[in-house]
Parts: C-alpha cells; sequence; structure tokens
C-alpha cells in the first residue's frame, strides 16, 4: 500500500499515513485531537482543516459552503490522502485536552456565583456519617511469633493467624507468587512484616507482603469517568484525608461525544482498543502526576476505585459494549469483578486492585449508583429525585423505600457540540450572559477572564433565559426582534451576535441562532421528559 507524509500545524506533528486514510484517523494516529463530534461521520461539519498542500479525494457535504471550498476547507472525516499533505487544524476545530487545574475550577465558580454568593467548600475528609472507612486496600504491621519445635505450623498458616489475632476474616488467600517469596522474605525480615490486605469478590487477599513497617503508606485512587471528563483524587487510605484532585477532558472525545457513538467506533477493528487507551492513558497521566506532586512512591498506591456510565465501564475494562445499544439493550455485565489494576492497564502498585461501583442497567451506570449512595438519597424520609445532566442524562427517584431510575439521551448540547459556537468549558468559553432589554447590550464573562472562544453549557443556559427575559425570543425559542445590529438572518434561521469578531480570540463572531435553540430546547426537554415520566410512573 502507498503511503505519504502527512504533516498537521499548528503541531508541527508529521507522521507516515497510508493512501486511502481520512484525515481525521491519520490525526488520531498523530496524537492531534480535531474536534468530530459525531465519530467520523460527516454530519456534524466540526471538523474543518485547511489544506495548505498536497490532494485529497473527497466526498459532497452541505457543511462547507463554496465559499470555504475555494480557501481548501475540507471535512477531514470525508477527505482520504492521496499525496504528500499539509495541514492545518484551524481553532475552532481543535479539541482542547488541556487539563483543568484547581484555578481553572475557582475561575469557573468566579463566574458562575456573585460575590454575594457563598461557595460550600469540597470536604477532604470522608464523611463518615454516610459509610464507615472501609477501603478497598489496607496495610496491617505484624510482629509474628518465630516457629520453633513446640510451634511448627507452616509459613502461611503463621501468618494467618498472626492477621486473625487482628482482625476476624474468615476467608484469606494468597497468589502463588507471594507464597513462593514467603519464607525468605519472613527470615530476612525478622518475621517482622506488613501485609497489604485488598477486598476482593468476597475474600480477603493478601495482596503483598513487605519487611519491616510499611503500613503508614498506603494510599487509593478514585476516578469519575465521564463520556467529556474525568476526574480523580489521591486518597490517604489511613488518615481518610484527600491529598488531590484533577480534572481532565476524556479522549474519546476524537472518537465522538456521545456513548452510542463510541460504541459504534468501538465495533470498528482495533476501535475499542483506541477507545480503552484514550481513557486509560489520560488516567495514567493524572496518576503519575499525583505521586510527582505529593512525592509518594507508586508502590504505595495499592487500589483505585471508579465510577462511569456503563459505556465507559465496559470500555475501561475492554470489555465490548455493543449489545448496549442493540435492543433489548443488555450490558455484558452490570457488577464487575475486583481485578488487579494492571489488567486494565491502569499502572499503580503491581498487584493493586481495580474496582468499579456496580451499574443499574445499560444507561443508568455506577455514576448514578455513587451519585445516589454519596448524597444519602436512599436514607431520605421524603421524596427526592437526582438529576445528574449530562450527554447522558439520568434521574433517580425515591427515598429509604424506595429507588427507581431512568435515562435520557439529551445528547451532547450542553457540552458544546450540536451547537454552532459551542464549546466544553475550557478557557476562553463564554459562561455567563447578561443582556439589557431595551439596548440589547450583551456582557459576557469568559472561563480564564481571556478573549471569547465560543459558549459553553452554563453559557448558553444564561443566554437563552436571558434572551426571553429580555424579550427577544419567545416562548418557542424563535427570535422575534429585528431591529437591532446584534441581530440579523442566517441559513440557521435568525442569530443573535453575543461576542464581534474584533472580541473573539478566533476573529469569528460568536453566536446563537435558532437553530442551536432548538437544539438545546431538546437536550432540556429530555432530561424534563424523563422526570415527568418517572415521577408520573
Amino acid at each position: 500500500m502507498e503511503k505519504f507524509k502527512v504533516t498537521f500545524y499548528p503541531d508541527n506533528k508529521a507522521i507516515e499515513a497510508q493512501k486511502g486514510k481520512t484525515i481525521l484517523s491519520v490525526a488520531i494516529s498523530a496524537g492531534v485531537y480535531i474536534n468530530s463530534s459525531c465519530g467520523g461521520d460527516g454530519v456534524c461539519g466540526r471538523c474543518k482543516v485547511i489544506l495548505k498542500k498536497g490532494q485529497v479525494l473527497t466526498q459532497p457535504s452541505g457543511r462547507i459552503s463554496p465559499e470555504e471550498r475555494k480557501q481548501g476547507i475540507y471535512l477531514a472525516c470525508l477527505s482520504t490522502v492521496q499525496s504528500d499533505l499539509e495541514v492545518e487544524i484551524p481553532a475552532s476545530s481543535r479539541l482542547d485536552f488541556e487539563k483543568l487545574s484547581a484555578q481553572d475550577i475557582d475561575l469557573r465558580l468566579k463566574g458562575l456565583y456573585s460575590e454575594a454568593e457563598e461557595i460550600e467548600p469540597a470536604k477532604s475528609i470522608l464523611d463518615e456519617d454516610i459509610f464507615a472507612h472501609s477501603p478497598l486496600a489496607t496495610k496491617l504491621y505484624l510482629e509474628i511469633p518465630k516457629p520453633d519445635l513446640k510451634d511448627k505450623i507452616s509459613d502461611l498458616e503463621r501468618l494467618y493467624r498472626q492477621i486473625r489475632r487482628i482482625q476476624d476474616i474468615p476467608i484469606m488467600q494468597m497468589g502463588l507468587s507471594n507464597i513462593r517469596r514467603l519464607g525468605e522474605l519472613l527470615r530476612s525480615s525478622d518475621f517482622k512484616v506488613t501485609v497489604t490486605l485488598g477486598k476482593r469478590n468476597g475474600t480477603t487477599e493478601i495482596v503483598l507482603v513487605e519487611p519491616q513497617d510499611t503500613s503508614l503508606k498506603n494510599f487509593g485512587l478514585c476516578f469519575d469517568i465521564g463520556t467529556t471528563t474525568i476526574s480523580g483524587e489521591l486518597v490517604d487510605l489511613n488518615t481518610k484525608k484527600i491529598q488531590g484532585t484533577k480534572a481532565t477532558y476524556n479522549k474519546q472525545a476524537s472518537f465522538g461525544s456521545d456513548i452510542i457513538t463510541r460504541i459504534i467506533y468501538a465495533q470498528e477493528q482495533d476501535g475499542l482498543e483506541k477507545l480503552h487507551h484514550a481513557v486509560i492513558d489520560g488516567m495514567n497521566q493524572m496518576i503519575q502526576e499525583f505521586i510527582q506532586e505529593h512525592k509518594i512512591d507508586l508502590n504505595d498506591v495499592n487500589c483505585v476505585l471508579c465510577a462511569g456510565n456503563t459505556t465507559m465501564i465496559h470500555i475501561l475494562l475492554r470489555v465490548d459494549p455493543t449489545y448496549i445499544r442493540r435492543e433489548p439493550y443488555v450490558p455484558t455485565a452490570n457488577f464487575l469483578p475486583t481485578i488487579r489494576a494492571a489488567e486494565a492497564g491502569i499502572k499503580i502498585n503491581p498487584r493493586g486492585l481495580l474496582s468499579c461501583v456496580p451499574g443499574v442497567s445499560s444507561y443508568v451506570g455506577g455514576d448514578t449508583t455513587a451519585g445516589v449512595l454519596s448524597c444519602g438519597l436512599y436514607k431520605e424520609e421524603e421524596l427526592s429525585i437526582l438529576i445528574d445532566i449530562g450527554t447522558n442524562g439520568e434521574i433517580a427517584l425515591g427515598n429509604k423505600d424506595f429507588l427507581i431510575a431512568c435515562a435520557a439521551s439529551a445528547g451532547p448540547a450542553f457540552e458544546g457540540s450540536g451547537v454552532s459556537c459551542g464549546m466544553r468549558a475550557s478557557r476562553g468559553a463564554i459562561q455567563r450572559v447578561d443582556i439589557k432589554p431595551k439596548s440589547l447590550e450583551v456582557t459576557y464573562n469568559t472561563i480564564g477572564e481571556m478573549k471569547p472562544r465560543g459558549i459553553c453549557g452554563s453559557g448558553y443556559i444564561d443566554i437563552i433565559a436571558q434572551m426571553l427575559s429580555a424579550g427577544i425570543i419567545d416562548k418557542s425559542g424563535k427570535i422575534k426582534i429585528g431591529d437591532s445590529k446584534r441581530i440579523r438572518n442566517s441559513a440557521s434561521g435568525r442569530e443573535l451576535v453575543i461576542a464581534f469578531k474584533d472580541e473573539t480570540e478566533g476573529a469569528c463572531d460568536i453566536v446563537i441562532t435558532e437553530a442551536d435553540i432548538e437544539n438545546l430546547k431538546r437536550a432540556k426537554a429530555a432530561i424534563y421528559s424523563a422526570t415527568a415520566i418517572l415521577v408520573r410512573h
């Protein structure tokens, strides 16, 4: 197969690509991330690139105007390599995977709340009122009586006996690799050792035996694997204190912005493997940063707990998610066994454990379970409802007597996809807007207080509320005021200019169109409908 060199700018990354490969797939292989909400189906029109040099074969698309075609603009997912290429990826088509720092989160909060409003700080210690402290991995320091002619039980039984003198553990097991080195290890350490005990599928496993006392060094990680964002925390399992918090974007977005698109991609050759590595690489990068910043030995990180929707957990563990989207919509598993973290490619202590919060069904996953447990919905006297607004919206209703849940395919509109100037909540995103009713003067706040690059979900919610309040739109979402420089006609209906091009980073007007409002209405309606149906049911 003939191969060509493809160079991407402004990254200055070059890669060899087979003839006939799409620019989008070549970019992914090169580690260059292009926005492609539809996963390469050619329908979202967000993967526009500028061909600076070379020849491509492209399919016609209504997403590219004749003027854009004259400028050498193509859709990366519909254009295949036919020669050596030089491709420029404009800012509007780039997926921004910069990490969300504590400063970024603080900037978002400052923009979303007025000075008069107080923000409750995150708790740095686990809430004992909800759960007793019972981590997946614990450490015990043991001073074991040495064997003699009167006490000749085996080394393994001796170890079990000493553990049971401290904790009531009826069933224990130990791996062969640990048993092989046990005899020498006990004697070289004068029978003074630290054991790491892991809870594994109803059994307590002696995960690790170390010489001397290392019991004060026991850390764990928890991750929330969202369709758009991955967040993680490092926890001292002895003191229960949260050592650090991080968040980053889920690089699976390169393969589609919603779970259905990703399930379809997983069916392609090596598709599941690529999706798996996209999430694992992000998690491992966060783990590496945690241990460097807190000066922790990786071998002292003994467990990982993950929550996420059913599809995300399947992909994390490299389990085929195909049948989640096919009638009768059955996942491979809701309750997954505790495994070695290394089996999933997570880089902690080689014998460390990985457990996933159980899901409920194909579209109500462990993230909902975790939400119900952490907010205490399951022990409330009064009826309460929990709504998780995301690409896959999940709603749980109930109290201490019963719980019932459902899901709604809200779509990624509130994540910035399917709307003309949408973006995720990263630096430069317009997140708060105020519109004066008579003059229609618009003021806005961006994350990081930078020049605007687009509008994130909270910004869109603000804009629509302000437009309705100012009388710009009616209750159907149609723009009805026409005597303003900010309101004009477009191919997607009338639109309101939020920021003119001389104010923006990309030198393009940032607008909200009637088509955008319709998409956002549908996302809101999906969540509302699911909630209303659940309540009636």
